[in-house]
């Protein structure tokens, strides 16, 4: 892989991370003060999408997966938080 394209690489897993983490915060929110419509969507939204993108620029790059291994415990924990309090 040219430098140029790992370094583009490495550029967008940086701004995935971010977004992640600001789709966290905003489920710790939403879970929070118990608003389970805008929880339910940050949840799909973290699993279906970003994580899913997190784990194909990491495969390209043969990176290490910790973590996306970190955000997926981190999801599931919020995930039960979530329904256990929207059952």
């Amino acid at each position: 892989m040219k430098k140029q394209r790992i370094k583009k690489a490495l550029k967008s897993i940086e701004s995935i991370k971010e977004e992640i983490e600001k789709h966290f915060t905003k489920l710790e929110k939403e879970i929070n003060e118990k608003k389970e419509i805008l929880s339910r969507y940050h949840i799909k939204e973290i699993d279906k999408s970003l994580l899913d993108f997190l784990e194909k620029k990491l495969s390209l790059l043969k990176a290490d997966k910790n973590i996306l291994q970190q955000y997926k415990k981190r999801l599931e924990n919020l995930k039960a938080k979530s329904d256990s309090q929207f059952p």
